[in-house]
């Protein structure tokens, strides 16, 4: 009896303790016991194109006192952290991709001091500035490619240089078929060394040797400046491109990369080769892991929060999973999901993309995402078409409500939230060095301009963008329909529709809750967030232009009353409206967001 007193205690005391644990039933814990996420693990980044954003000198060009100017208009979007493309000096071959001084600002953007004051001004507001980090290729117009021409002592093999071979002609030829990424050999003849150059992009951007532990060492010191200026990481571009196979131990030549069976009739096209030797390499993923650790130092020694990595690549998943880190080492906390850019139908062309299309897309990133890892959400940047130009214009609502609905951080390219479309450009208005390499017939295939018009601010002259009569590019015809001015006024507007999900992007549902998501059909879409103690909220969109009826309760688990929270501006209905699950209609094209009554 003495020991059945002392048995019925304990099951008393675990009780209690389960209670204050806040257990809620088989595998199922309270809110109370869910751990703090990191601040980038929930964030809404936003990326400007500078050149693009807003100029306040009125010169056409964008600059970084018009993106202090406008800070305040992140902050009401709910933007967390913003990353800039490159503001260093440059020639401007690549617009900012080719870098000359990668310690300086490019003079038509502005000076150091403006990027200070560019930190000081978003810290007071509680935004994080995010730099971009170009580390696979400087400009010809370095000092250190100049000293590496010239052979200066400690510089000689900071680029990739080679003799090439005689031919049986007696003619040189390149080291290797390598193409570059702008189309033609990715190998430039330098006369004054009398070697060839590597570039996997413009002729004007040398690849640098990061097979050269002194270029390793410079690219961190890059790294660690910018640190110190107060950034609160880096979004790394052209990653998979850094490191190339070694050559040949006997011959001493590159390999020949193989024919990809693509644009047989375009041997200049990029994709004419499988990039099997010049991209993602074993030793990419390895300096990614550096570049995490120098961030973690940093942090350790410094203090603050944590410093961010975003990586671009569009290597396949496999590869691309490769970068979050392994068992052992840390790697990068957002290598972007470019999944609903790439993904979809084979020519990108996704207006008519069905139900279980977004269905693979999200499957395709969930399902191979290490476990413990943040999810992330790119819909567009500076080198895709837009959003409402590859999904239609009926779906921009839509793909904003995926992106800030689906767990993770999510990332919007300026212009995105008020539905900006592409601008269609002619040959000669074109200034993109892959739309200039191409020809008047087929430039509009490459050219990345139309998605770099300037910023739609008002109805003003050139959009409020700029006072100078003409804008670096000419800018998009809709502006007097498609612009913040205009759309802040609208009740019902893709930008109030964004600043409607940033709001329940708040909610502890959607920053820690689970995921299920399914398709009904072809044609209607639904995705469940819950967690325990919380509202449930659910997306249902119909992907179709043709009104739908259906039953969603099996394919996302769900039952009960639900009301409606928010919809696309296509929809009719109102907020507070009572659906049922087991019998939603919905028109075509519309998308809605319920929330658990």
């Amino acid at each position: 009896m003495e020991y059945q007193g002392y048995f019925i205690c304990l099951i008393s005391l675990l009780k209690i303790l389960l209670e204050i644990e806040g257990c809620t039933g088989p595998g199922g814990i309270s809110t109370s016991s869910t751990p703090e996420k990191d601040w980038w693990q929930v964030s809404q980044f936003y990326q400007i194109y500078p050149r693009s954003f807003k100029d306040s000198n009125g010169d056409g060009i964008g600059d970084l006192k018009g993106i202090i100017s406008k800070l305040s208009y992140l902050k009401e979007i709910g933007v967390n952290a913003t990353w800039l493309s490159p503001i260093y000096v440059s020639p401007m071959a690549d617009f900012g991709y080719d870098i000359a001084n990668f310690f300086d600002i490019q003079p038509e953007y502005g000076s150091l001091e403006d990027f200070d004051e560019l930190i000081k001004e978003a810290n007071k507001l509680g935004l994080k500035i995010i730099m971009d980090f170009v580390p696979n290729h400087s400009s010809d117009e370095n000092v250190w490619f100049q000293k590496s021409v010239n052979r200066e002592k400690g510089y000689e093999d900071y680029y990739v240089w080679h003799d090439g071979y005689v031919d049986e002609n007696g003619q040189r030829q390149p080291p290797s078929n390598w193409l570059q990424a702008f189309r033609g050999s990715a190998w430039e003849w330098n006369e004054k060394r009398q070697q060839y150059y590597l570039h996997q992009f413009a002729v004007k951007q040398p690849d640098l040797n990061y097979r050269n532990p002194d270029v390793v060492a410079q690219m961190k010191r890059v790294l660690t400046y910018w640190l110190d200026r107060g950034v609160a990481g880096f979004r790394v571009d052209a990653v998979p491109w850094m490191f190339e196979v070694l050559p040949n131990a006997t011959t001493g030549l590159y390999p020949d990369e193989p024919l990809s069976g693509l644009y047989p009739d375009d041997p200049l096209n990029f994709d004419y080769l499988s990039h099997i030797y010049t991209q993602d390499q074993p030793e990419t993923i390895d300096m990614v892991y550096q570049w995490r650790q120098l961030l973690d130092d940093y942090q350790r020694i410094h203090g603050g929060e944590t410093r961010v990595l975003m990586i671009e690549t569009w290597s396949n998943i496999n590869e691309v999973m490769k970068l979050y880190g392994n068992r052992t080492r840390q790697g990068a906390q957002i290598p972007f999901n470019f999944q609903f850019i790439a993904g979809g139908h084979a020519d990108l062309d996704n207006t008519d993309l069905g139900a279980d299309g977004f269905v693979n897309i999200i499957g395709k990133w969930m399902d191979n995402m290490p476990a413990g890892k943040t999810a992330n959400w790119v819909m567009g940047n500076h080198d895709r078409s837009r959003v409402g130009t590859r999904y239609g214009d009926k779906r921009i609502d839509l793909m904003n409500m995926l992106q800030m609905f689906l767990p993770g951080a999510s990332v919007t390219y300026m212009g995105e939230e008020i539905g900006m479309i592409d601008t269609p450009l002619s040959w000669e208005e074109s200034v993109d060095p892959a739309a200039c390499n191409a020809d008047p017939e087929t430039y509009d295939q490459f050219s990345r301009d139309p998605e770099r018009t300037p910023f739609q601010w008002s109805t003003e002259a050139n959009a409020g963008f700029s006072t100078n009569e003409s804008t670096w590019l000419p800018v998009n015809p809709y502006y007097l329909v498609t612009n913040v001015e205009t759309e802040r006024a609208k009740p019902k507007s893709h930008l109030n529709v964004y600043k409607q999900m940033s709001e329940l992007r708040q909610t502890r549902t959607l920053q820690y809750g689970s995921l299920k998501y399914g398709n009904v059909g072809e044609n209607i879409l639904a995705i469940k967030r819950s967690l325990p103690g919380e509202k449930t909220y659910i997306l249902l969109a119909n992907v179709s232009g043709h009104a739908k009826t259906v039953d969603v309760t099996d394919v996302i688990k769900a039952s009960g009353k639900f009301k409606v929270k928010i919809v696309n501006i296509i929809s009719n209905r109102k907020e507070g409206y009572e659906i049922s699950l087991d019998n939603v209609y919905l028109s075509g094209n519309e998308a809605i967001i319920v929330e658990s009554i």
